[in-house]
């Protein structure tokens, strides 16, 4: 079901199912009138007894009992001065209280107390995409696959109400509703990186997440190569192909063109990791929590996601989008420790640890962007288990060989709310990669090895800028989080758009 934003109810003139309040502590100490005076007396009486106290992220579900027309008010407690992620976070929370009472049509009153900082300091438009983002977002979860399945709960419409006269002038509730359509937008990219992320791995093998890439490049009329296993062997992909021949189905380079600014020399080269399932291949994961690999395909979710958006919001920029696709499986035909292969760009590498692929792929996935016009490089992946133990679920390891894109990529990150974290690039940690049989070698200690396994793909980057995202601890999540569901996140999505095509 689509959702519908503005500033009038477009429901038949009904009134909404329930009305959301942000509401700040200042507010709940006073005296002030907030929606009505019954309303108000219940509310303020939960904070006398300390049921709700206005902190960021709680919510109060008030039944309106004929007091006003909508049958339910919902009050989300707000720290103003918090920036667009405190707004993100307790829209999520609004939404989820709206959900537990399947309230499909809300409408938000926007109060100068609650917002009149926020609209003054971010602006406008920033706001309204963040509440956009937050709601929507918070309200996408993974869909089971049951028989007997209930319908993912949707918002039908959101309406807004300012008090006070804020945002009053065409002009502020213009860029209010340029906020809303860059917020649904964004939202519904990462909605998409998500579901792609959660499909099952007898679903999503590299050839059907070759099939969804088609599908999206149909939609929006983008230009878009699917390499089979026979032309990626024409084209000295050694690296996809030895990581894929294990399985039975095999590897997809999968090349997708977006050209937004055709007479600009400047191309992003986003590559994401589609590792569609990962069992380690020879060196075998342990059995506890492999389903869970499903999700090393994230990193590939996540730039068909922004590619999603990017088309979307018709962005100005050039991108190539590559996705190494395979199956990392302990087939008869695996690649082995010990083998040395040759990847796309020449470079040999010795295999120390076949549970060390994501790499291997991701050295052809960057060639092949390099080969097709990128300028700068962007690459995601679920790459390392020791980027969790050095920053657990709280944030996404980076590795760069340019402090400058570095800084765009962390400011970007900062406006997404998705938080980045540089690791160290010291050229000692390369002596730890060196091989006597090959030019490098895909593994080594323990030790610093989140930088060390994105200092390897930055070898193959011949000198462009290049930023490496390991979003091993945050593209997936055992419980849920915010705006981010249990399972799969679409971390990464709404940076990778901040940075290629921010406002």
């Amino acid at each position: 079901m689509e959702t519908t934003f503005g500033w009038k109810p477009t429901n038949n003139g009904e009134a909404p199912e329930a009305i959301i309040r942000y509401i700040t502590e200042d507010e709940l100490k006073g005296t002030g009138a907030i929606v009505e005076p019954g309303i108000d007396e219940q509310l303020r009486r939960a904070f006398a007894k300390g049921l709700f106290t206005g902190k960021s992220g709680q919510t109060e579900v008030i039944p309106t009992l004929g007091l006003i027309k909508s049958p339910y008010v919902i009050f989300a407690g707000y720290a103003s001065g918090r920036g667009a992620e405190g707004l993100r976070l307790a829209a999520a929370a609004a939404a989820k209280a709206a959900r537990g009472v399947r309230a499909a049509h809300i409408e938000l009153l926007l109060s100068p107390a609650a917002f009149g900082a926020e609209l003054q300091g971010a602006g406008v438009e920033i706001v309204a995409q963040a509440l956009t983002e937050g709601m929507l977002m918070a309200l996408h979860d993974r869909k089971p696959q049951k028989r007997e399945n209930k319908e993912r709960f949707v918002l039908s419409e959101v309406s807004y109400r300012p008090v006070d006269s804020l945002l009053s002038s065409p002009d502020e509730q213009a860029a209010w509703e340029r906020g809303t359509a860059r917020g649904k937008v964004l939202a519904e990219a990462v909605a998409y990186a998500r579901d792609l992320t959660n499909l099952p791995g007898n679903d999503l093998t590299p050839e059907r997440l070759a099939f969804h890439a088609e599908e999206l490049a149909s939609e929006y009329d983008l230009e878009i190569e699917v390499i089979d296993e026979w032309t990626a062997a024409e084209q000295g992909m050694g690296g996809l192909l030895a990581v894929g021949q294990g399985s039975v189905n095999p590897p997809r380079m999968i090349v997708l063109h977006y050209k937004g600014a055709p007479s600009s020399p400047d191309v992003w080269g986003l590559i994401g990791k589609g590792i569609t399932f990962d069992t380690g291949g020879i060196s075998l994961k342990k059995g506890l929590g492999m389903e869970e690999m499903i999700s090393d395909m994230a990193g590939a979710a996540a730039v068909l996601g922004a590619l999603r958006a990017m088309a979307e919001l018709k962005a100005e920029v050039n991108a190539v989008v590559v996705i190494p696709a395979a199956e990392n499986m302990p087939g008869s035909r695996a690649f082995k420790p010990g083998d040395v292969i040759q990847t796309m760009s020449g470079y040999t590498v010795e295999i120390v640890n076949t549970d060390a692929e994501g790499r291997v792929v991701l050295a052809d996935g960057i060639t092949a962007a390099i080969r097709r016009g990128a300028t700068k490089l962007i690459d995601v992946a679920t790459l390392t288990g020791a980027v969790m133990i050095a920053l657990g679920y709280e944030a996404t390891g980076a590795v760069t060989n340019n402090d400058a894109l570095m800084t765009d990529v962390l400011r970007a990150s900062e406006r997404a709310g998705e938080r980045i974290w540089q690791l160290p690039a010291y050229p000692e940690f390369m002596k730890d990669l060196r091989s006597d049989a090959a030019d490098l070698k895909n593994g080594g200690s323990r030790y610093a090895a989140a930088s060390k396994a994105g200092m390897f793909i930055g070898h193959f980057t011949e000198g462009l800028p290049w930023v490496h995202l390991d979003i091993g601890g945050t593209a997936w999540l055992e419980a849920n989080r915010g705006y981010e569901p249990k399972w799969a996140t679409g971390v990464m999505v709404r940076t990778l758009i901040e940075l290629t095509a921010g406002q």
